[in-house]
């Protein structure tokens, strides 16, 4: 974890990049830094996934209406400036690479951290995590 989650319309995909989305989001994610100027987000950790939504229903349904849902999953224990700072650069980063869509589309964009303090299980394995933390 973290891992970012973006379901949206597949009306979206002939007019943007979804994978230079991802990448770009990625990038942000990389770039956040704590109120100490640590990384927030582990190199390893970082997934960021998209997937178009088959079945959908926008709004009144009257006209041909886009939305993009980003959900941000990430462990518990940062502070909340860090998680606010976090959604900030992230939601910018979408709006920036959507931007020449709302200018022409009606589009929804909406953004949301959930936060796992209480998880139940949480089971990992893979060889990602040693590629970024050599010594």
């Amino acid at each position: 974890m973290p891992h970012l989650v973006i379901l949206y319309t597949p009306n979206l995909e002939a007019e943007t990049d979804m994978t230079a989305l991802c990448r770009a989001l990625a990038d942000t994610m990389l770039a956040v830094r704590d109120e100490e100027g640590r990384q927030v987000f582990p190199t390893g950790g970082i997934r960021v996934l998209a997937y178009p939504a088959a079945h959908h229903a926008v709004a009144d349904g009257k006209a041909d209406y886009a939305f993009a849902y980003l959900n941000l999953r990430m462990g518990a224990g940062r502070s909340d400036a860090t998680r606010e700072q976090a959604g900030d650069a992230l939601l910018a980063r979408a709006r920036d690479h959507f931007a020449p869509l709302l200018e022409r589309r009606p589009l929804g964009l909406t953004l949301q951290i959930d936060e796992s303090p209480g998880q139940v299980y949480d089971g990992k394995f893979g060889n990602l995590h040693p590629l970024f933390n050599k010594a």
